[in-house]
């Protein structure tokens, strides 16, 4: 191809140097001193990375798998639970819990908004047995952040857990478990974490871990009382996926350095720069207010079939943008500015994405769209307050 290829999609991301070169390095054993070192050297930084005192347990599996293991260990049949269907992945909640004979009990919202707090503290009134309440933090099917924060406050103090999925919120936006007494935790290798897909974290408040300790187990694979005895020995219950595990400590050397503060910084300007230009472009966002730092989804004009303009961007410009799921297939992209990507990334894609809209489509020709996002980028760096104060300032 004459142009390199672009991943802006929400997931997988392009993999920094440091993360390639740490895959290629030849295989060590997983039961033998090397590895140990190598997980007593990552246990601290993942504790950093989700905000917690309590173990953070590598998963050989999709963030997919950490969702099944979350209700394996969580629940059991006939348990009630409250789920926020707010897209495809709470609908992926939805099938997880009903397919382990939970009672499910759908909290639906419309595509492109956010849960309302106080609908999760009518439904806990309604019903105290409830056992848990399941969202994600950041919908990807439809570019929405959760107010997760708000959720812990409501739900903290009740019998019900608060189990939330961060698969493209972890190591993009600010999300500290303790502090927003969030009960479960977990996220995938392949988005903010900068890793091919394949390792999923998960972490359990004390809360958390009485439940699990209160049932029988019944998940031989995904047994995490399992996995935190093995977690103390610096080890994995099963086999590890070892090169998976040396890339993930050169992504935390990556994001950590020194800490997660400008990785959100980045991720938030990354996010006003795209909303600009695409609405410099005459698109609307489908998520207006409480919208995701790692993706940012779009309508298209009436009359435009977004898997054609995203089939021209890829043979064209070779830039990988993600479609829509289900019923809004054909309707929005999402472009994906999580991970290792950066401004100059941004501006390609929204001068492809433009010229494949066509000069003779409604507002599709703004000539200062690029110039727009980039003034949006810079006044977004250059914004003082703290990266968390943003955060709260969009879920107002």
């Amino acid at each position: 191809m004459l142009n390199k290829q672009r991943l802006l999609t929400p997931g997988p991301t392009h993999l920094p140097e440091e993360v390639r070169l740490a895959l290629s390095r030849d295989m060590i054993h997983h039961r033998k001193d090397t590895f140990v070192r190598l997980m007593g050297r990552i246990q601290p930084r993942l504790q950093t990375l989700f905000a917690t005192r309590e173990p953070v347990l590598p998963l050989s599996c999709s963030g997919t798998g950490a969702m099944q293991a979350a209700v394996d260990n969580l629940f059991a049949p006939g348990d009630r639970v409250l789920v926020v269907d707010g897209g495809k992945f709470g609908q992926r909640w939805v099938q997880i819990g009903e397919q382990n004979g939970l009672q499910v009990q759908r909290l639906s919202v419309p595509r492109g908004r956010a849960v309302d707090p106080d609908d999760v503290r009518a439904a806990l009134d309604k019903d105290p047995e409830l056992r848990g309440v399941m969202v994600q933090y950041s919908e990807t099917s439809t570019g929405v952040l959760h107010p997760v924060r708000d959720l812990g406050r409501v739900v903290d103090g009740t019998q019900a857990l608060l189990v939330v999925d961060g698969i493209s919120g972890v190591g993009i936006s600010p999300c500290p478990m303790d502090d927003w007494a969030i009960d479960c935790l977990l996220t995938g290798s392949q988005k903010g974490l900068m890793l091919p897909p394949g390792l999923a974290l998960i972490s359990l408040s004390a809360k958390a871990w009485d439940r699990v300790n209160s049932l029988p187990g019944t998940s031989f694979y995904f047994d995490l009382a399992k996995e935190r005895s093995k977690w103390e020995q610096q080890q994995t219950a099963y086999t590890s996926p070892v090169n998976l595990i040396l890339g993930l400590e050169a992504s935390l050397n990556h994001l950590l350095a020194p800490d997660l503060e400008p990785v959100f910084r980045k991720q938030w300007a990354l996010t006003r720069m795209t909303r600009a230009g695409v609405q410099a472009l005459g698109l609307e966002p489908l998520a207006r207010t409480h919208y995701t730092w790692g993706l940012t989804s779009f309508m298209m004009p009436a009359g435009i079939d977004a898997q054609k303009v995203l089939q021209q961007m890829s043979s064209e410009f070779n830039l990988v943008l993600a479609g829509g799921q289900d019923e809004l297939k054909g309707r929005i992209i999402r472009l994906g500015h999580m991970g290792h990507v950066d401004w100059g990334d941004i501006l390609a894609g929204l001068a492809a994405l433009a010229h494949c809209l066509g000069p003779d489509k409604p507002d599709s020709g703004h000539k200062d769209a690029l110039e727009q996002a980039m003034t949006a980028y810079t006044q977004a760096l250059a914004d003082d307050r703290p990266a968390v104060d943003k955060l709260l300032s969009t879920m107002q």
